[in-house]
């Protein structure tokens, strides 16, 4: 299945079939993950865990006991490369037909991190369950994809822009980028805030965070460049299935902005 493809389909699943997740789909899984890079270069420590096993609890996930988790040390950029990497993951689990979400709060967190042995150095940002999605949705899932409009995104022109944010970009001006943008578009987030946003300067696609409060915990970890992360993998995954060669960079080109923007990275194509 072509990126694009999976990027359109996948849905979060909080609801699974009763059943074990397979032996042959968990081994692929963690053989991709191991492997799973991040244009940070930053390593991330990948587990298979087992919710009966280790005392694992979530109140949202229903039907499945399997869940994969991520620990990585606090570095600067840790959370773009966290959250580029586990999406490589979750796409990866999709065209395998194996559901996935992200969980951040709802779950038992100290349980989780004594099963992935955090150190006071590491963080554990994000888990996800995986299974095999049921037929059909609890009734819990379905209201908490109604209250956070999970199937709704935010309108092309109003994410990004031509050469400063002052100018809508359209699909039509994108041209070449027009599908890796729709893919950067449909990407999750958490309570599907949607916080990126991308400029078009030449040849230079720059990314930022456009920030909303509560996802910035006192220590300065911010939440939302996780999703940066996850928008910043579906532009490299989309652009390399379009044919498109890119090239990661951190230069700040230091755009004006109405305030609440944040610079995360840029991609230049060659």
């Amino acid at each position: 299945m072509s990126i694009p493809k999976v990027i359109e389909t996948r849905r979060s699943v909080r609801t699974f079939e009763e059943k074990a997740l397979w032996k042959e789909d968990a081994d692929k899984i963690m053989t991709f993950a191991a492997a799973a890079d991040n244009p940070y270069h930053l390593p991330i420590e990948w587990r298979l865990l087992d919710a009966k096993k280790d005392g694992l609890t979530s109140p949202v996930i229903v039907g499945t006991d399997s869940f994969i988790a991520g620990k990585l040390k606090r570095l600067p950029h840790a959370e773009e490369a966290f959250g580029y990497s586990f999406e490589k993951i979750v796409l990866y689990a999709e065209s395998l037909r194996i559901g996935t979400t992200w969980i951040a709060g709802t779950m038992n967190r100290p349980a989780f991190e004594k099963a992935m042995s955090l150190r006071e150095d590491e963080v554990m940002p994000c888990v996800s369950p995986l299974g095999y999605p049921a037929a059909k949705m609890s009734l819990r899932e379905s209201m908490m994809r109604k209250g956070i409009k999970a199937d709704s995104r935010i309108a092309f022109e109003k994410l990004f822009f031509d050469g400063s944010f002052e100018k809508p970009l359209t699909k039509e001006k994108a041209g070449k980028l027009a599908d890796v943008f729709e893919a950067v578009r449909l990407a999750p987030s958490a309570v599907n805030k949607q916080p990126w946003r991308a400029v078009v300067c030449g040849n230079t696609v720059h990314f930022y965070e456009k920030q909303s409060g509560g996802y910035v915990s006192e220590n300065g970890w911010d939440l939302q460049k996780i999703d940066l992360g996850i928008a910043l993998c579906h532009f490299d995954c989309a652009a390399a299935e379009n044919g498109l060669t890119v090239t990661f960079g951190l230069e700040d080109p230091k755009l004006a902005s109405a305030g609440g923007m944040v610079y995360i990275a840029s991609y230049t194509l060659s």
